[in-house]
């Protein structure tokens, strides 16, 4: 695809004006704001489960390792110490998780999520579902496949390039139970 071939953005009569910058880069002011409009999709169906766009996240990763160390848990996640914290805390607070000190190094909490929250994994996985039908809504499965693919290749350029700046480490594309690579 080339930068010709992408449609300006200010064509659409649904779409507010694209600023004159983006011009230059169509492909990324679309991945920008499909971004923004899946998180939006994303935070309207976890507010009826009672969170937050992000916290599906952390508590995935809890259901899918156990027990792991606060250290561990904002590493994993890629996120802020302090929004890890205020996140925790709005968690304990609804009783999906606990925190306790770790019995090899009592310095250090373990985050874990409660049997309560066991219900709640059953509920972001509904919700994960109906936000992968609205957004490849009007997709055949090839093109599904082929998104999936093509997103890919990107991820794993901007990952080379991050890494290469001395960023953080990119993680490995998730992969589901038996260690099969998911992808839509």
């Amino acid at each position: 695809m080339t930068a010709e071939s992408v449609q300006d953005p200010r064509a659409t009569p649904q779409c507010a004006a694209a600023p004159s910058a983006v011009l230059d880069g169509p492909v990324s002011h679309a991945i920008s704001r499909v971004a923004r409009l899946h998180r939006i999709a994303a935070g309207r169906l976890l507010r009826e489960l009672g969170l937050h766009p992000g916290q599906e996240f952390l508590m995935m990763h809890l259901w899918d390792s156990g027990a792991v160390r606060q250290s561990e848990l904002i590493k994993a996640l890629g996120l802020d110490p302090s929004t890890v914290t205020k996140m925790l805390q709005r968690l304990e607070h609804s009783g999906h998780v606990r925190r306790r000190p770790d019995p090899s190094d009592r310095r250090a909490s373990l985050v874990e999520a409660t049997e309560s929250s066991c219900g709640l994994l059953a509920e972001v996985r509904r919700a994960w579902g109906e936000l992968e039908l609205q957004t490849l809504d009007g997709l055949e499965a090839p093109e599904r496949t082929e998104l999936a693919r093509l997103l890919g290749k990107v991820e794993a350029a901007l990952c080379t390039e991050i890494t290469r700046g001395g960023g953080p480490e990119c993680d490995a594309p998730y992969k589901g139970p038996g260690g099969r690579l998911l992808v839509l």
